[in-house]
């Protein structure tokens, strides 16, 4: 992607838009993904539910964790001017794509031979 394009500073600010979002999302969930106090004097099924939100809310964290990394590795692509490259083919990432995960380093083929 050409530097100081339309294109680019519009990535850029769903990139810095997305950072914000999560990092919110991360802020908000930090008290649901605490460990559950086992010594409340809850009812059992009460405790298995709440441990139950606790693993869900700690998994959602996780996963807003690792899509933050891959927001600012994007960021650090667009100031190197590397945004839009595959990692692993170098050749472009359609804006299709792009557009539906701004963050993506890799081409739909490329994260199809990943996850197989």
């Amino acid at each position: 992607m050409e530097p100081g394009t339309d294109a680019e500073k519009c990535f850029r600010e769903k990139l810095h838009s997305l950072k914000r979002e999560l990092e919110q999302l991360l802020t908000d969930s930090a008290a649901s993904s605490r460990p559950v106090d086992l010594n409340l004097s809850i009812g059992r099924l009460s405790r298995v539910d709440a441990l139950q939100q606790q693993a869900m809310a700690k998994a959602n964290r996780e996963g807003h964790q690792r899509r933050l990394v891959l927001v600012d590795a994007a960021l650090m692509a667009l100031k190197r001017g590397r945004y839009g490259l595959c990692r692993s083919c170098e050749e472009p990432i359609t804006v299709k794509r792009l557009e539906a995960r701004p963050e993506t380093p890799f081409c739909l083929d490329c994260q199809a031979q990943r996850e197989k």
